[in-house]
This record gives C-alpha cells, structure tokens and sequence, in this order.
C-alpha cells in the first residue's frame, strides 16, 4: 500500500516541524517554498511550555539550547538608560515576561529544517497557484513545477498568506494598529545581556536586545492607525522613523544612525481570526491560522500546532477532515488564550498619564509586592505557554 502524501506550504518553523512529525506518522513530504532559500535571518523568539516540550519529544532541546542568545531578562528603562523595573528571565517551561530558552528565529528555523530535510522534499522558489479539492485529493497547481495531486495539504504560511485565500477568501484580518521594525546594529560595549525598553511616549516603544552572534537587535514599535507603512520602499521607511523617533534619547539617535545599513524587516501587525482552520483536505497551520502578533506565543503554537496535526493524521490517514477536526480541537484553546490576551495599544500608551500609569504598574510588578502577587497576573500579558496538554502518540514521539 502506497504512503500518504502531504503538501506543505512554508519552510520557516511550523512547515519543517511538521514535516519531520509527518514523515515518522508515515506520509511522504513535499514542501513549497515561495522564496528560492532558507530564509534564516530574523530577530529574537522565545520557546516554552507545549514548544518546548515538542522539541524534547524530537531530541532537540539541547540543540536550540546551544543557539541561546544568553538573554537575561528585561530591564526598562528611562531616557538616561536607567532602569526602574527589570524582569528576570523565566527559569522554568512557562514563567517570565521572556523565556529562559531564546534563540534567532532563522537559527530555529535551521534547525528543524535541517532535521526534516532528510525526510522530506523540499521545493524552494516556487509557491501554490491553484487548489482543487475533490474530495478523495487535492490538485495542486504551482507556479514553476508540474501540477501533482496530495492526499492532504498544510497552508504554514505568515499573517497575510496569499495561499490561504485560495481555500479561505472570507479571513478576518484584524488589523491591531502596530507597526514594528526589526534591525540589526553594531554591538557597542555598553550592550549587555538584557532587553531593554524604552518608552518614549505617543505610542512609540524602542526595544535593544542581545544575540549570540556579535550584534544587537533592535526594534522600534509604533501604535498607529496609518496603513500601509510596510509596503513602502527601505529608504520611505527610514525617513518616517526618524521623522517618528527623531526627538527621543537614550539609545534611539544610534538606532537611527544604522538604519541606512542594517537589515530591516517591517511589519504591520495583525491578528487572524477565522471560525475553522480547515476546508476539506486542507487545513491551515501557525500563523496562517491564528497570528496573534509578535508577543510571545507564535513559536510555541507553531510548534505545538505541528506536532498535534501531524499526529492526527498519523492516527487517521484515511480521513483526513477528521483529523483536521481533531488538530483544531486541540490547538485552538492555546491559541485563543494567545489571542485574547494581546493589548498592544496598553503596551504602547499615548497620553503622559497613561505612561505614568504604566510605569508605576510596572515598578510594583518588578518589586516585593508584585513578586508576593506572582508578579501582578493583570500586568503579564504574556499568555500561559502551557494551556493544553500534548497528547502522546506513541510510536510517533520515538519515531522522530
């Protein structure tokens, strides 16, 4: 009897990861990537909770442990750079307003790849143009390759994934009025292990975090209602930020001096909200299905989301809409919690008042009283890393 076959659709961190599960559930792999490399760049994530646990169930702690950007904790502080609150890093799975385990997206995106790579074919440079779902397959047109047929097909693209129109036209794109730029800049001897954050009032964040590999993360993140801003060219983006951040101090004039040269990534962030994650034979993965943006849960769902689905079509490999039902069943309560949580224009206040306000919420966190408290519940808003519990499935866990 021949295998199953699935489609997947992105190799950042929710595709690889699914592939290495899928091909020890017994399918055979094939993953379409739009850009023609493995694109593994990008800033700061965090793993915990359910994402931890499925990289111990693939053998892969200790391999993302030895890419930790050694980040400490979280120190805010004033235009001067002097802290008033600071936030150790979590020391177990879940706790902490940053994980104990932090590592560079590209660097975990390697990782699983790397992992998959030998169990899975891969397509970069190419990308879904047409789906047709017949009910006993799916067809599937590419821009570059041969059209095939799949048993099953996995959508484990970004927010604003063009191939999820295909199967889901009426997504609900939550636009959370946030823009944030990523950078990367020279490391300076004043850089140490922490993140640090500045708030410099009328919604404007900038953030200066460590990594493992001589340079420094930086990121500017701006509460506004303007759209659009990620679509513009490097050198618009550049004279809107610092036009934006042009008056602020501490870090910010540095930040601003390195724009012209370092690696930039906008985003607009937005939050995805659909009533399924799954038509058919098809069915949508990470932050395709529910982008909840940049706080802290995007790698942890992924990585949960991947190990679950893949699972579930191990369990059922001749049914595959329920085992889809099943995947969503169990994802989708760690996802909404992710969902429900995220305050962004709380984090990014406008008013003078509402900084105060903050600020003095986070100086309680960060003392005494918020460490009896367990450090003020209503002032984390990192939702909780460990809101399911994974299944076991058995022969796949040792199989991968």
């Amino acid at each position: 009897m021949s295998r199953p076959t699935v489609l997947i659709s992105g190799a950042s961190i929710a595709g690889p990861t699914a592939a290495s599960w899928m091909a020890a559930a017994g399918w055979d792999v094939t993953v379409v990537e739009r850009f023609d490399h493995l694109r593994d760049e990008g800033q700061n994530v965090d793993v915990r909770g359910n994402g931890r646990e499925v990289l111990r169930r693939m053998g892969l702690e200790d391999a993302v442990r030895a890419h930790h950007t050694s980040e400490t904790g979280v120190a805010c502080v004033d235009a001067d750079g002097h802290p008033y609150a600071t936030f150790p890093a979590g020391t177990d799975d879940v706790g902490g307003v940053t994980a104990e385990l932090e590592i560079l997206r590209g660097q975990l995106s390697r990782i699983v790849y790397d992992h998959s790579a030998g169990s899975a074919e891969y397509l970069f440079g190419d990308r879904i143009t047409a789906l047709h779902d017949d009910g006993r397959g799916v067809d599937v047109e590419f821009a570059h390759s041969p059209a095939r047929r799949f048993d099953a097909v996995v959508i484990a693209e970004g927010s604003r994934s063009r191939t999820r129109t295909l199967v889901f036209p009426d997504t609900d794109i939550d636009e959370l009025g946030l823009l944030a730029v990523y950078a990367t800049i020279p490391r300076t001897p004043g850089d140490d292990r922490q993140w640090r954050v500045f708030w410099g009032g009328r919604g404007r964040l900038v953030h200066v975090r460590p990594d493992n590999v001589g340079s420094t993360r930086a990121m500017l993140s701006l509460q506004s209602d303007v759209r659009g801003l990620d679509r513009l060219d490097r050198a618009d983006v550049v004279t809107v930020l610092r036009e934006t951040y042009g008056d602020l101090g501490w870090e910010t004039p540095r930040i601003l001096a390195a724009l012209d040269d370092a690696p930039l990534y906008v985003d607009q962030i937005a939050r995805v909200r659909l009533p399924t994650w799954h038509r058919g034979r098809v069915a949508l993965l990470g932050d395709a299905a529910w982008c909840a943006g940049p706080f802290g849960t995007g790698t942890t769902t992924a990585l949960a989301g991947a190990y679950v689905l893949a699972g579930e079509l191990g369990a059922t490999p001749d049914d595959v809409p329920a085992a889809f039902a099943r995947y969503e069943s169990t994802i989708r309560p760690l996802a909404d919690r992710a969902q429900a949580r995220v305050l962004p224009r709380h984090a990014h206040p406008r008013a003078r008042w509402q900084q105060s306000l903050l600020r003095a919420g986070l100086r309680i966190a960060a003392g005494p009283v918020g460490d009896a408290l367990g450090r003020i519940p209503a002032l984390d808003r990192t939702p909780p890393a460990d809101a399911i519990a994974l299944p076991d499935h058995g022969a796949l866990t040792r199989a991968a």
